[in-house]
């Protein structure tokens, strides 16, 4: 991602029943797809009111978040709705929806000729820019008003950054000083590439998902020690060890990978439109990492962007957080 030049901030924002269901399987915090698809919905919102400003990534930071579910021993069940009767009288089908309540900052990299007027310009549109967003969707949650007395801290922000050096260090340090306390999601393609390698060299059929699993979960490993007894015989003392990702890993969806060619407009039945060219997709995954924002040390390391490959067949989101050149 080419070097952020502005970045419109949206604090605090409550958002109450988004979807925790991130793809067919995961679940937790909503997929990143969902917030790259509410920056796009907006950009045109924006542009039909002729407001030039053009969106290149979005990042968020999670302050709060409440899983309406019910944990009990090893399963969660999902807070469910009960709908109406049918006609019959009967009790009607359940269709099991995940929901979560959630507090987050949104950030967003923008340029345009919207970006280059004065301090008060800049906080009227991104005034407008929040009011918009307020009457819109979240990850399918509702954005809800602040608490009374927090309103300060949800106030918006278009800020310009600085030129590369210590004032944009600065300028960037302050702003990550207003995302505290909270956390923000990161792409870590790398520990799996990582973890992949080190599998293959234990066991030569390991596959990339073998890869992905092992990160995703604690693992319990069993451990022997030769150990003389007092009758001088050797045997094999048991030991379990938990092994734990390095931080605080998880597996997320970055988007889809293509499982048939392009079909022309109106040519697929039962297609969302006629107008749309379709193709036949899956759900592609790799690993994210939750991490303070103050772990960040530029601002792409924080937004999330479209990167497709369009002759590959791939669809998906990318991050720049794995590309830097230490190790926070």
């Amino acid at each position: 991602m080419s070097e952020v030049q502005n970045l419109l901030i949206l604090p605090r924002l409550r958002v109450q029943n988004a979807n925790t269901i991130s793809s067919q399987m995961t679940w937790g915090f909503p997929a990143m797809s969902a917030f790259v698809g509410l920056m796009h919905a907006l950009e045109r919102k924006l542009a039909a009111s002729e407001v030039a400003l053009l969106f290149d990534g979005v990042g968020v930071i999670c302050h709060d978040f409440e899983a309406q579910a019910t944990e009990g021993g090893f399963t969660r069940t999902f807070h469910l709705t009960r709908n109406p009767v049918d006609r019959s009288g009967g009790t009607a089908a359940i269709v099991e929806e995940g929901r979560v309540h959630l507090d987050i900052t949104l950030v967003f990299a923008v340029r345009g000729d919207a970006c280059g007027g004065n301090e008060a310009e800049r906080g009227a549109l991104a005034k407008e820019v929040a009011e918009i967003v307020a009457g819109m969707r979240i990850a399918g949650g509702s954005v809800i008003p602040a608490l009374p007395g927090r309103i300060s801290r949800s106030r918006p922000a278009l800020t310009p950054l600085g030129e590369a050096g210590e004032e944009r260090d600065e300028q960037f340090r302050r702003l990550k000083r207003r995302w505290l306390p909270g956390f923000t999601l990161v792409s870590r393609d790398d520990l799996l590439a990582q973890r992949f390698e080190e599998m293959r060299e234990a066991s030569p059929v390991a596959t990339i998902l073998d890869a992905w699993l092992d990160l995703s979960r604690l693992n319990h490993e069993c451990h022997l020690k030769p150990v003389e007894s007092a009758q001088g015989e050797i045997y094999d003392e048991v030991s379990w060890e938990i092994r734990r990702p390095p931080g605080w890993i998880v597996p997320i969806p970055i988007g889809y990978g293509a499982l048939s060619e392009v079909f022309e407009p109106g040519t697929v039945a039962n297609s969302r439109d006629a107008e749309t060219p379709f193709r036949f997709v899956e759900s592609l995954y790799s690993i994210g990492q939750w991490i303070s924002p103050h772990r960040l040390q530029r601002p792409e390391e924080l937004l999330w962007y479209v990167d497709n490959d369009l002759d590959a067949g791939l669809y998906r989101l990318n991050n720049d957080y794995h590309n830097r050149s230490t190790t926070a």
